[in-house]
């Protein structure tokens, strides 16, 4: 199973947006699912208020995890990981117009080519769809960075 099917079966099973990402990625954070579920818990829906989208909560999250913190340079850590999180915004919002929770679910996208793994699967529910194109995005940050190392 694929890290969008993963997101996707964890939604499923009743999983929030943040949570169901960041549990697929278990294999790169070092972060058992139940610690994934447990951290990203508060992060649905907006954190419960319609603002950030918790798919997207959960990808700033993994991106974190996956860019550790340098004890000796927290202020140059910390620049890499906010840009980080900046970018994987940046292209989300670049597909959907939108980050919060609130507007993402009024505009209600509908799949296309922009979406290549959400397409693939033959996903039609909005979260499922947010979910996978974070996990997406994440992917592709990560493929990014292997390539400039």
């Amino acid at each position: 199973m694929n890290r969008y099917e993963k997101a996707h079966e964890m939604h499923k099973k009743g999983f929030n947006c943040c949570q169901s990402v960041l549990a697929a990625f278990t294999d790169l954070t070092g972060l058992t699912e139940q610690a994934s579920f447990d951290i990203g818990g508060g992060f649905g829906s907006g954190a419960g208020t319609g603002e950030l989208c918790g798919a997207i909560t959960g990808a700033v999250m993994t991106l974190g995890l996956l860019t550790p913190v340098d004890a000796a340079d927290p202020v140059g850590s910390k620049k890499r990981t906010v840009a980080l999180s900046k970018e994987l915004q940046k292209r989300f919002s670049g597909k959907f117009g939108a980050l919060r929770c609130q507007e993402l679910l009024k505009n209600k996208f509908v799949p296309d080519d922009t979406t290549p793994a959400a397409k693939a699967m033959g996903l039609t529910g909005h979260c499922d769809i947010m979910i996978t194109t974070a996990v997406e995005i994440v992917e592709e940050m990560l493929a990014e960075r292997e390539k400039q190392a």
